[in-house]
């Protein structure tokens, strides 16, 4: 998944729009739409800007994994997610892996 790809799915959780994002940043709108169709990449400034905008890391914006990470691209898409939580709904979350848990421990069990 290219860098675009990534903007493209983050400006769709959060519900904004390129317009808003260019504003945020101070960038112009059609700097914003060039980085989501792919034909275009920010300078390292503006990564910076973005993923602190998106509370994601710049790895994760540019798809990069370093080989001694240790973990996997669920793992951190999954913190990626958790991030986006309200405290609650964290909570929640933490509560409903539990179960997942208990449940596994329960059918390996017999």
């Amino acid at each position: 998944m290219k860098f675009g790809d990534r903007l493209r799915i983050l400006i769709e959780e959060r519900n904004i729009t390129q317009k808003n994002l260019a504003n945020k940043l101070n960038i112009a709108p059609s700097t914003v739409s060039s980085y989501a169709q792919n034909t275009r990449e920010p300078d390292f400034e503006t990564l910076k800007m973005i993923a602190d905008y998106f509370n994601v890391t710049t790895d994760y914006l540019l798809g990069y994994k370093p080989n001694d990470s240790g973990t996997t691209r669920q793992e951190d898409e999954l913190l990626r997610i958790f991030r986006l939580l309200s405290a609650q709904q964290r909570e929640i979350c933490i509560e409903q892996c539990k179960v997942f848990i208990k449940f596994n421990q329960k059918n390996e069990n017999g």
